[in-house]
């Protein structure tokens, strides 16, 4: 149940962040960091928090969509 609840949540970070300022940037990606660490996403937990230190780094932007649909594809695989 809680990971049912994380896809569309990390799936609204990830969307919001491409045309989010620094200031908001920071905002959802704490937010989702301690999402993904309550449920055992650390990867999408490290790249945030690379995204809290440097909110304009595209690369580690990029890197979370894909990390966010790796853990979509998982969460849909088990949840079947």
């Amino acid at each position: 149940e809680a990971l049912a609840r994380f896809a569309p949540r990390a799936v609204s970070v990830r969307d919001q962040l491409g045309a989010a300022g620094p200031v908001e940037r920071l905002r959802l990606a704490h937010a989702l960091k301690g999402a993904a660490r309550g449920v055992g996403a650390f990867a999408i937990a490290d790249c945030v928090s690379k995204i809290e230190t440097q909110p304009d780094d595209s690369r580690a932007i990029r890197q979370l969509s894909v990390l966010i649909e790796e853990a979509r594809d998982f969460i849909a695989s088990i949840s079947r």
